[in-house]
């Protein structure tokens, strides 16, 4: 297990490097000039060359990476270009509202999934299979902004259960933000949950076919202990990969989620940037947004090896 941890974390390591040299490459190759961008076209070609200079868009690309990649890792992440607010406090801020709002996505989200997917597995190809298969397709199907704005009319509007808007801010605690975030991440849930409620459907359908499951019956164990104690162990392996892989979108990728609700996520501060091309903010999101990924399926990798010993490496 100690050399899989390890192996897996020479990987991490790998991936970050790779994938910080990509996202450098990429926003220095997008076309415009951040000088005029922020000095205006009425600025003389002597002022553009100075801010070039000073923000050291001359030197070579190579030299500028390093430089970038020193000063992201030791958290000096400059200004940003546009707003010369200082960019780690602006992210990081930004980030724990991502981070709350998926997390309670997942706890939304993960035990309803669960709970469908194994109920609909135990019951396939009967009415109740169907209804939830149905029923989980056709709010999967609905753009998102249509979701939102269903639920904002009946929720907040109709019934007056919580506030239609989910502008907070950075003194809040996360209890005080609960009813804020409820509705988009209600929202969010109904986009992951048709998702893995059938992988986790169609992974107890496979299990529950297997041999074992078949001899552990015949031995006298009650149903009850052969599905948690053998059956969901390994039906909930696709489902894990799942959630990992969806985290990055709950932190990054709630765009127009976020913009319904008006929620200060790093989505909409991603579409900022982008709008006023502001390299340093691009880059900085970026970042922190793989370093999240590539750490949570990290955290995936370890559960996957926990619920199945077969791919341990001793």
């Amino acid at each position: 297990m100690t050399r899989y941890i390890l192996r897996r974390l020479g990987l991490l390591l790998l991936t970050l490097f790779l994938t910080s040299m990509i996202v450098f490459l990429i926003t220095n190759l997008l076309p415009g000039d951040v000088a005029s961008i922020l000095l205006g076209r009425e600025a003389d070609e002597v002022a553009l060359e100075n801010l070039r200079e000073e923000m050291g868009f001359n030197d070579p690309l190579p030299i500028r990476y390093l430089d970038w990649l020193e000063s992201f890792f030791v958290g000096d992440w400059g200004s940003s270009f546009s707003s010369q607010e200082n960019l780690r406090e602006l992210v990081l801020n930004r980030l724990g509202a991502s981070l709350q709002l998926a997390f309670l996505t997942l706890l939304l989200a993960v035990p309803l999934a669960m709970l469908l997917g194994v109920y609909a597995g135990l019951n396939a190809n009967r009415w109740s299979d169907n209804v939830i298969s149905i029923s989980t397709l056709s709010v999967v199907s609905l753009p998102e902004f249509v979701t939102g704005l269903v639920l904002i009319q009946v929720l907040a509007h109709t019934l007056n259960w919580f506030p239609p808007s989910s502008i907070i801010n950075a003194e809040m605690s996360f209890f005080e933000t609960i009813p804020f975030m409820v509705l988009p991440a209600l929202t969010a849930t109904m986009v992951l949950l048709a998702y893995m409620a059938r992988l986790t459907r169609a992974g107890v359908i496979e299990e529950l076919q297997k041999p074992y499951v078949r001899t552990a019956t015949l031995k006298g164990l009650n149903k009850s202990t052969v599905l948690f104690k053998h059956v969901l162990r390994n039906a909930l392996l696709p489902t894990v990969t799942v959630i990992a892989i969806s985290f990055g979108w709950l932190i990054s990728g709630l765009i127009v989620i976020e913009n319904v609700f008006n929620y200060p996520g790093l989505g909409r501060l991603l579409v900022f940037a982008i709008d006023t091309r502001d390299l340093a903010l691009i880059q900085a999101i970026t970042m922190v947004v793989v370093v999240g990924v590539v750490f949570a399926n990290l955290l995936a990798d370890l559960l996957y090896a926990y619920l199945n010993p077969r791919i341990r490496l001793k």
